[in-house]
């Protein structure tokens, strides 16, 4: 009786009310339905009477049957469920593998035996069977990260999850995914613009057949490469080519440091028609559009950084640079700075106010490329102020301040930024001179405050750090100063008769940005250099008074001497000059300091570093131009020239930041050995 009640216990999930109210209510009819015919005919109720017993005893026994087969329905399913997680656990392409607290192999199933084809595994430490295993939990619990790491192990990839309080590893194989999607972006397309940066130029003075063979002979070696590489090419113009590739191929041109460049420049050079590239290469998208649009970016800056060298990178990520490694050509034409000239003319002319700003703690290129400017400005009858604080300058630009304050030729021409900031208005102007990069500029809030109403003009190369929209860009590479580009834009102004655009005082500075930069017109200087410096001279720049602006203090000069007096060699023909880690110097002597170094001999480019605020270390390099300090600076965050670069590293000491140098340096000769 016990195991009749039992089996008519029913599964909770078919225990239903409306079930049970059904059941009540047939029963219930059933008896009335009896008593009724009792009533009215006892013979017929009496059949009915047994009608409504067998109707509750097949009720009842349709109940046991219902029981006993959900009974047995939920046990079989119950026992098939064990079984499939019990054969999922031993044959599904899962590896679990069980550990105590010291490492040691509890149970491993037989899908992860495989890999580690090693039958006496229990008891055994994860160490003793397969190291590589063992680092990658060690590596697994110090990221601490909750989501499925992706590694490398057994020439397989795997997802492994690892739950170190339960003593539990899980991996996945994933290689085979792995592989499609490895495949998927080797087979994303790439594309790169080639542009012959000085093919105008050496075309006016070749011949014909001159020109064409050497249109022909870049065309073949360009040819060959893309060749070599599986890619595309495809001549637009005479001195523009399309390309096009896949992700892998231009992986392997990376690996070989894209070496065109050297052999187009060198070959080239041997027979005096010396052509360098420029190449603008996206990719890592699967929009046309996109990628073409980031390659011409991407060749726009490689032209702004000076040409001879390649910009790759994805859309939304940082650049990476090649090559670089010769000096920006000197334009042999004027056509762009008369241009630039007119251009910044008519802007100047739609503006209310034109503030000018150089780069933070300016030096004399920086304000007397400024005054140039400003005067420019002036000229068109619009309200132009240098942006700068008079009474926190170096002694250079402190000197200069000063006389033209004694001979009465300010003319209101500086003024600081807080004041700048009250009087700028939606149709004022901003004009960065000496500097593209918005992180050094003067005044970082007049900057954000203008930063779709910008003028650039610069000698820098140009780096990732750009303003988006400027207005108007000049950035020229080749020339030694920005006061160099200004004095030129100078020269094609039309003053009013009898109007001087520049005073003496100030031509004097500007010839006296020149002679800094390029270090007394012996580095970096070509025939536009002496063309700018006569004309400042002729219209009454005095090189006496460039020397009175230019001399040294005493205490400027000895600081000079002891950082000098550091001078260790850190190569062959490298030198570096360390400051005191607990003394701040200023930024002009430890760039002098480096420069001072070259006229030693032997030493081919200097590194100078010091402190320039508590919390920032300043390096500043100079080279002869066979070493590319810009592009050891650039590997620490910064920038330049060719033979004229710094960087600034926050948060460090002296002696770090001469590691990091030491490494940077590493580098670079690795990449040109």
């Amino acid at each position: 009786m016990k195991d009749f009640l039992r089996k008519l216990e029913f599964p909770a999930f078919i225990k239903d009310s409306r079930l049970t109210a059904a059941v009540v209510i047939i029963l219930a009819l059933s008896f009335l339905g009896s008593i009724v015919a009792m009533i009215m005919n006892p013979l017929f109720g009496l059949a009915m009477v047994v009608i409504f017993i067998l109707t509750v005893v097949c009720i009842v026994y349709g109940a046991y049957i219902l029981a006993g087969n959900a009974n047995n329905f939920a046990v079989s399913l119950s026992y098939r469920i064990k079984r499939s997680e019990q054969e999922a656990m031993i044959k599904m392409p899962l590896g679990i593998l069980l550990y105590d607290k010291d490492r040691q192999i509890q149970w491993v199933n037989p899908y992860l035996q495989l890999y580690l084809k090693d039958d006496d595994l229990i008891g055994h430490t994860i160490k003793s069977v397969d190291p590589d295993l063992d680092k990658l939990i060690d590596d697994s619990l110090k990221a601490k990260t909750a989501e499925n790491q992706v590694v490398n192990w057994d020439n397989h990839q795997f997802e492994m999850v690892v739950q170190d309080n339960l003593g539990v590893i899980y991996l996945l194989d994933i290689t085979r995914y792995a592989k499609i999607e490895q495949k998927y972006n080797n087979e994303l397309l790439a594309v790169g613009q080639i542009f012959i940066d000085n093919y105008d130029e050496l075309s006016e003075t070749m011949h014909d057949q001159e020109l064409t063979t050497t249109s022909s002979y870049v065309q073949n070696t360009l040819s060959d490469y893309a060749k070599k590489y599986h890619a595309y090419l495809k001549r637009i113009d005479e001195d523009h080519f399309l390309l096009l590739l896949h992700t892998q191929d231009l992986t392997q041109m990376e690996q070989d440091k894209f070496s065109v460049l050297d052999k187009l420049r060198l070959e080239t050079s041997r027979n005096n028609t010396p052509l360098t590239l420029s190449i603008g290469i996206s990719y890592g998208s699967s929009l046309i559009t996109e990628l073409a649009d980031q390659a011409q970016s991407n060749l726009d800056l490689a032209l702004g950084r000076g040409g001879d060298q390649v910009v790759l990178s994805q859309p939304g990520s940082a650049a990476k640079f090649y090559g670089g490694k010769s000096n920006p050509m000197e334009k042999r034409t004027r056509v762009r700075a008369r241009m630039v000239s007119q251009a910044i003319s008519e802007l100047f002319k739609d503006a209310d106010r034109v503030f000018v700003v150089g780069h933070a703690n300016p030096d004399m290129d920086s304000v007397g490329s400024g005054i140039g400017v400003v005067k420019i400005a002036r000229l068109h009858d619009v309200k132009a102020n240098f942006v700068l604080d008079v009474n926190k300058t170096n002694y250079d630009v402190g000197r200069l301040v000063a006389k033209m304050q004694q001979t009465q030729d300010d003319q209101e021409m500086f003024i600081s930024p807080e004041a700048a900031l009250e009087s700028l208005t939606d149709k004022s102007m901003l004009v960065m001179v000496d500097h593209s990069k918005y992180s050094i500029t003067y005044s970082k809030e007049l900057y954000d405050r203008l930063r779709n109403r910008i003028i650039v003009i610069d000698h820098h190369r140009r780096g990732e750090e750009f303003p988006e929209n400027p207005m108007l860009t000049y950035v020229e590479p080749y020339a030694s100063s920005a006061c160099e580009l200004v004095t030129e834009m100078v020269e094609y102004q039309q003053p009013n008769s009898g109007q001087r655009v520049l005073t003496d005082i100030e031509a004097t500075a500007m010839l006296a940005g020149i002679t800094v930069d390029s270090r007394e017109f012996s580095l970096r200087t070509g025939t536009r250099t002496f063309d700018a410096a006569s004309y400042l001279r002729s219209i009454g720049a005095s090189s006496v008074g460039v020397s009175e602006l230019l001399k040294e203090d005493i205490d400027s000069f000895l600081q000079r001497t002891r950082l000098v007096s550091s001078l260790k060699m850190i190569g062959p023909e490298m030198a570096v000059l360390c400051g005191d880690d607990n003394k701040i110097v200023d930024p002009i002597i430890t760039a002098q300091a480096a420069d001072t170094a070259l006229d030693l001999e032997n030493v081919e480019a200097s590194f100078a570093i010091t402190r320039r605020a508590k919390d920032m270390i300043g390096i500043s390099a100079r080279s002869m131009g066979d070493i590319n300090v810009q592009v050891i600076m650039e590997k620490l965050g910064g920038g330049g020239h060719l033979s004229n670069a710094a960087t600034q590293i926050k948060n460090v000491t002296v002696q770090e930041a001469l590691e990091k140098l030491l490494d940077a340096v590493d580098t670079y000769e690795k990449e040109n050995e």
